[in-house]
């Protein structure tokens, strides 16, 4: 499969969590750190917490055995659309209670506030508008937002991360729009809406 990747465009990855003598998790993770391809877990594996563990490792759909054909086709369908989601340039998009234009240094708040972002801070939130619910592990962020791959003494992207977490969470204790998943990266939480121009 590492093979594959390397020399070919893959358009989606199914996963079981036991495949033999290796682990569906720590495939998942190895694709993460390197890929940015949509993995669907189809697994026998039931419980809330495979589930979870399936979907914090960076799955992004689980799927559990056994299945319909037609349900598997959808889901991978409704995937491959949601990685294929264009946001222009120029987009608003909605997310929580807050506001943000693409390309802009502002956010605003539903209560007529808003708050300025620094450069970072901006790539930052248009990479998770792009690709909400999608685990971004630290290389993906640290290449697309300061030009250079990530170290693992490297704390500066997640320096920037807490910022803009703090920015938009607006004061509250209670949202966690931006959740960090250990060992890993960062997931947006939030379901992300386009606005009309």
């Amino acid at each position: 499969m590492f093979d594959a990747l390397e020399t070919n465009i893959v358009d989606i990855i199914t996963l079981d969590l036991t495949l033999g003598n290796d682990s569906g998790l720590e495939i998942a993770k190895q694709i993460r750190r390197k890929w940015d391809i949509p993995v669907l877990m189809i697994t026998g594996k039931a419980t809330p917490s495979d589930r979870l563990n399936g979907l914090e490792t960076g799955a992004d759909d689980y799927i559990v055995k056994p299945f319909m054909m037609r349900e598997v086709i959808l889901r991978v369908r409704r995937t491959l659309t949601l990685y294929g989601r264009e946001i222009a340039r120029t987009s608003s998009v909605a997310f929580d209670s807050t506001t943000f234009e693409l390309g802009r240094s502002t956010v605003k708040h539903a209560d007529g506030s808003s708050v300025e972002l620094t450069e970072i801070e901006v790539k930052l939130l248009e990479i998770f508008v792009r690709h909400p619910g999608r685990i971004m592990n630290r290389d993906q962020l640290s290449r697309a937002v300061l030009g250079r791959p990530w170290s693992p003494q490297d704390r500066v992207i997640d320096g920037h991360v807490a910022r803009l977490r703090r920015k938009l969470e607006h004061g509250s204790e209670e949202l966690d729009l931006i959740r960090s998943v250990r060992g890993i990266g960062y997931l947006f939480s939030c379901e992300v809406k386009l606005l009309p121009r």
